[in-house]
């Protein structure tokens, strides 16, 4: 059973206005802010002095937050208030988000980032909690999940191009000030705007569980993240292992607590089994090919960091749009047999894409990228509302963070495979070195496209079973 505060004069019962924008706004920021300094990697690195190592965390380090805190939050909106958790995740990324700003070495930019993180976790999690409390089922709560997972779509597409206009206009820092300023502003509309809604039965903090999960996460994608300097080093096999034995030790908390931050028998629901597989191979299939390919497309096509985005825009634009009007697709169609053609397109834009070599001109990659943003789309929407149907109503923070903690760990793995792939034959300074890496990169968009299509297969075969609200 779940419990809401009288709403505000102004607002309906269980699905307000401000239930749905607030959330979506907090994902667009959040997302645009993840993705920005893909398109300012140069400018930031130069302005702290990063060296090669501080440049991948520079790229990596707000994964580490999000990734490692979504779970925590999640459950943590749904017992001590979800408008609670997400106006402190939008004040924390105001403070984190002036760090970074401010930021006068590598280290403290990094710091910052990872807090971001954090922050950003705690308006993901919350606010589709919030979307999935004030929307309870039917053709509603399609519309707001779809509108909410549009976000992640768009989201990625602005975040490069104002990073990059911003740069360009004014300075890299600008960015992070207007993040500051749009955070801030999240968190007093939200203070003011929202009512709380809770689970009614409020737990204890799982302390034990919340340690060991976030420890784990870290973990793991820290070792994920070093690793692209070589993986058999002794620092990178050490966190693995402390990844592999913290996890360990989270799952048998979690099956012997009396009050679980993830409640394990929720694995025994196909949907949120789905939920959870399909959020971590889009993550691994989908984002992890598209953060790199901007990337290719300026160290093999020559084109500027701003073009990139913009043509990557395309991907996430079409995405975008896709989600919006996933709605109205047929009601007989079910949300893991629209998970399925999401993912099956994104695999087959990712073949439609193959075989562009350096010199050709990037229109080529249009259709792929617009067949590939459709997919994309789709798989977000069904995602989100995967993530809010497949629990109890009063666990909608948990399945949120659930969901979102394996696509932004799938994302992790995601870009360090396709780095790996994509560079492993390219030689610095070799003639032939744009050749190879366009080579490799049509071999980690085959192995992705596999994986996705692996993915869509899953979701069109799992069993539906009845499930206990």
């Amino acid at each position: 059973m779940t419990t809401l505060e009288s709403p505000r004069a102004g607002f309906r019962d269980g699905g307000s206005t401000a239930a749905l924008v607030l959330p979506s706004a907090a994902t667009l920021l959040a997302l645009m802010n993840y993705t920005a300094p893909l398109a300012t990697l140069t400018d930031t690195s130069a302005g702290l002095h990063a060296g090669a190592t501080a440049q991948i965390w520079v790229m990596s380090s707000i994964s580490l937050g999000l990734a490692a805190s979504l779970l925590a939050v999640g459950s943590l909106a749904d017992d001590h208030g979800r408008k609670r958790l997400f106006v402190i995740g939008a004040a924390l990324l105001a403070v984190a988000s002036t760090a970074c700003a401010t930021a006068p070495t590598a280290a403290v930019f990094i710091a910052g980032r990872i807090v971001q993180g954090a922050a950003s976790a705690a308006l993901l999690a919350a606010g589709l909690g919030i979307i999935g409390h004030s929307f309870t089922g039917g053709p509603e709560r399609a519309r707001a999940t779809g509108i909410w997972g549009a976000m992640l779509g768009l989201g990625i597409a602005l975040g490069p191009i104002a990073s990059a206009g911003l740069a360009a206009a004014v300075d890299w820092r600008l960015w992070y000030w207007v993040t500051v300023a749009a955070s801030a502003l999240l968190a007093v509309t939200a203070a003011v705007a929202l009512t709380e809604s809770r689970a009614g039965l409020r737990r204890g903090l799982d302390v034990p569980g919340l340690v060991t999960m976030t420890a784990g996460v870290a973990a793991l994608l820290s070792a994920i993240t070093l690793g692209r300097t070589g993986w058999t080093r002794p620092g990178v096999l050490i966190l693995f292992a402390a990844a592999v034995a913290l996890l360990a030790a989270f799952v048998a908390v979690q099956a012997r607590g009396r009050e679980p931050m993830l409640d394990l028998a929720l694995f025994r629901r196909p949907l949120f089994l789905l939920s959870v597989i399909g959020a971590f191979v889009t993550g691994l299939a989908v984002i992890g090919v598209m953060s790199y390919l901007a990337t290719v497309m300026d160290l093999a096509h020559g084109l500027t960091p701003f073009t990139s985005a913009l043509v990557l825009g395309i991907w996430s634009g079409m995405s975008f749009l896709a989600a919006l009007q996933a709605r109205r697709l047929p009601a007989r169609l079910s949300s893991r047999h629209l998970l399925a053609i999401g993912l099956a397109l994104s695999a087959l834009g990712d073949v439609a894409m193959l075989g562009l070599d350096p010199g050709e001109h990037w229109w080529r990659l249009l259709p792929g990228l617009a067949v590939a943003g459709i997919g994309s789309g789709l798989a977000n929407a069904m995602l989100a509302r995967l993530a809010v149907e497949s629990v109890p109503a009063d666990r909608a923070g948990m399945g949120s963070g659930a969901n979102n903690t394996a696509r932004y760990v799938g994302a992790s793995v995601g870009v360090a495979m396709v780095v790996a792939i994509a560079t492993s034959g390219v030689h610095e300074h070799a003639p032939d070195a744009a050749q190879a890496l366009t080579d490799g990169t049509d071999i980690a968009m085959l192995v992705s496209a596999a994986l996705a299509l692996a993915g869509a297969a899953l979701a069109a075969l799992i069993r539906e079973l009845p499930q206990s609200r």
